[in-house]
């Protein structure tokens, strides 16, 4: 309808221009906070920027939000102190009718905001980090001190150390236990490498009960051990670097190790979590724009800076108390979605349209 088409003619350079702002201050607060660790070890300044624009991505993803929450209660204030939005309603046109086209950007936002942050963001922050190591002299490729628990923890790797490119285990330790969680074997090598299908050991020891003695023996090749190299590389990886699939396969091996996954699991959920913020911050726009008739810009910029701190502190407060266990995983995830969206529809109730 030219309703619709008119709304979001005037929503949209309102929203790319705050998005381009808040996109802006979430890189230059990030690239501050490294800028002088970067300067101090010698970093080339088109590597340091190189590092700012693979961050684009995830500044994008924290922006988003609030541009929309600012966007839409900008242009319907400003609709409204226009006296515009009167006339409409006076006409016999519902306010939700009339913000429709809003309602379904959100939507839309919230299910675009899932899939690039699964498929661009986090690939382009893990990229992020790797520079930022070698920027900071780092070692990218090796990961140290790994330790991970399957089948319950009747299994146990320990490795020194696990390098990516040639997918080797330096300074391996395998420990079988049995129902009771007593050592049945020890298996120790200077290294493993995984032939695509199972790790082959180099000089490697195996220490059994003989006898009532742990004697140790010399250990052949062996198809035995088949645990994926991945799996090494997720135990090591914070989740936020972690896809979606990936996250969940990580959560499949805590469970494998019988370990807690109370904070992996806070985690998957809070990918869906955040993408439905998008659609929320409609429902808070919508309820703040009636109440501003004068001073529209400078209001909407501080309601939706006001309302983001809020948010983001009720999901700090959340998270942090799923992953301590006070709450469960999906709560903690998804608690402040759910406030924010009851006082969205609260204030919308009682505003004065």
């Amino acid at each position: 309808m030219i309703v619709d088409r008119y709304l979001l003619k005037q929503f949209f350079p309102v929203f790319l221009f705050s998005l381009a702002l808040f996109m802006m201050l979430v890189s230059l607060i990030d690239l501050f906070y490294y800028l002088v660790r970067y300067l101090n070890a010698n970093a080339a300044v088109k590597d340091i920027l190189k590092v700012s624009l693979y961050y684009i991505p995830k500044s994008f993803s924290y922006a988003m939000p609030v541009s929309l929450l600012f966007a839409s209660a900008y242009t319907l204030g400003d609709l409204s102190a226009r006296n515009e939005l009167i006339t409409l309603i006076g006409a016999g046109m519902p306010f939700w009718r009339f913000c429709r086209s809003l309602i379904i950007l959100g939507l839309v936002a919230s299910g675009f905001a899932f899939f690039f942050e699964d498929l661009a963001v986090i690939p382009t922050l893990r990229k992020k980090n790797e520079m930022s190591k070698e920027l900071l002299h780092t070692n990218t490729d090796t990961l140290a001190d790994i330790v991970i628990k399957l089948h319950e923890g009747r299994i146990i790797y320990s490795a020194d150390y696990y390098t990516h490119t040639t997918k080797t285990l330096n300074g391996v330790t395998i420990i079988e236990l049995d129902d009771t969680k007593r050592i049945v074997s020890i298996v120790y090598a200077p290294q493993a490498i995984w032939t695509g299908a199972f790790w082959s050991f180099s000089h490697a020891l195996q220490y059994r009960w003989e006898k009532g003695f742990f004697k140790p023996r010399e250990y052949g090749e062996t198809e035995k051990y088949t645990e994926d190299p991945q799996t090494f590389v997720r135990s090591s990886m914070s989740p936020e670097e972690l896809q979606t699939a990936a996250l969940r396969l990580l959560i499949r091996d805590l469970q494998k190790a019988g370990l807690p996954i109370g904070s992996a699991l806070t985690d998957y959920y809070h990918r869906f979590s955040f993408s439905a913020v998008s659609f929320v911050v409609i429902f808070l726009s919508l309820s703040m724009s009636t109440r501003f008739k004068q001073n529209t810009l400078l209001l909407s910029l501080l309601g939706s800076l006001g309302t983001a701190v809020v948010y983001y502190v009720i999901e700090m407060i959340s998270m942090m108390s799923a992953r301590a266990g006070l709450l469960p995983p999906f709560l903690g995830a998804w608690i402040p979605v759910f406030i924010c969206t009851v006082a969205g529809l609260l204030l919308l109730w009682y505003s004065r349209t």
